[in-house]
């Protein structure tokens, strides 16, 4: 109980630190202060509105991280804590908070033996929206950049393991080159975070009023 106290008051001044520092890029939603999925809803919903005033058609590509919480690089994870300017002792608490951890699960009067669960950033815990927001932050400050680079006219949302490109344009053959693009840019900056897309489960969408 005390545990996922202190858990909920770290994850609270990472979150007010890293956000006010922008080190958190501004299209990731999910898990993060005023940043739910009611707003990612919002967002995308005045996105839709407000291209067709100007009688744009808008596409839409959602894909989704292949285990996502499993693949975290820990070495580059370290690297990343560094650049977020926190005090040093609390990046090297995160260092060693996310490596050579054991459990062993309790049945009635059944203790199974201890084995290990180095998986970098667990899965429900109430770290893990603010820690993965800091790994995945990176690639979208880099893919804002290369596709601005590339001339690439592209709006994100990223809701935790999920993302989502928008586009819009007059034609629609124009939005697909976009979307095509940037999905391949970003897919080789996964790459090189250890991250997979579950590419069965990636799909675009067309909002059109005609």
């Amino acid at each position: 109980m005390i545990g996922k106290l202190f858990k909920k008051i770290i994850g609270e001044h990472l979150q007010f630190h890293t956000i006010s520092n922008s080190f958190i890029h501004y299209s990731q939603l999910g898990g993060l202060k005023q940043r739910s999925t009611i707003n990612a809803g919002v967002i995308l919903t005045h996105i839709i509105h407000l291209g067709w005033v100007k009688n744009l058609i808008m596409s839409t590509l959602a894909f989704d991280i292949a285990q996502f919480f499993s693949f975290l690089n820990q070495q580059l994870f370290s690297l990343i804590l560094d650049k977020t300017g926190l005090d040093q002792k609390v990046s090297n608490f995160f260092k060693n908070y996310l490596v050579g951890r054991k459990t062993s699960y309790c049945w009635n009067n059944f203790i199974s033996p201890s084995f290990d669960i180095n998986i970098s950033v667990g899965q429900g815990s109430a770290l893990s929206p603010i820690l993965s927001a800091l790994y995945l932050s990176p690639v979208f400050h880099s893919l804002e950049k290369y596709l601005k680079i590339l001339k690439i006219p592209i709006s994100m949302i990223s809701f935790v393991d999920d993302g989502l490109f928008i586009s819009q344009n007059k034609s629609i053959s124009h939005l697909n080159v976009n979307i095509f693009c940037s999905y391949n840019v970003i897919l080789s900056f996964f790459l090189k975070f250890g991250l997979i897309v579950k590419h069965r489960k990636t799909d675009i969408f067309h909002f059109s009023l005609l």
